[in-house]
């Protein structure tokens, strides 16, 4: 199991669009892949968990991913966030 902290600093947060995007990015790993704010956690490959939570910008939030390609899908959603969900 790894994990990684990253700040969301798109406008709208993870909301609609980027969150429909960074759904799908998880989908495509086979590990268990979480996101985790204020000690509550959701699975990340779920609309409705993910919106949830209610991240907006500036918020940090932890990735979670447990399975036999948790370090790419670590680097890979990380990186997507970093990039403010633009390829």
């Amino acid at each position: 199991m790894v994990s990684k902290e990253v700040v969301i600093n798109n406008q709208v947060g993870l909301h609609a669009r980027p969150a429909t995007f960074f759904i799908q990015k998880a989908n495509e790993f086979k590990s268990s892949i979480w996101i985790e704010k204020d000690e509550r956690r959701v699975n990340a490959k779920s609309l409705l968990g993910v919106l949830s939570l209610g991240i907006v910008k500036g918020t940090p939030m932890t990735i979670i991913a447990d399975g036999v390609d948790e370090s790419v899908a670590i680097a890979t959603l990380a990186e997507l966030v970093e990039n403010e969900f633009s390829e």
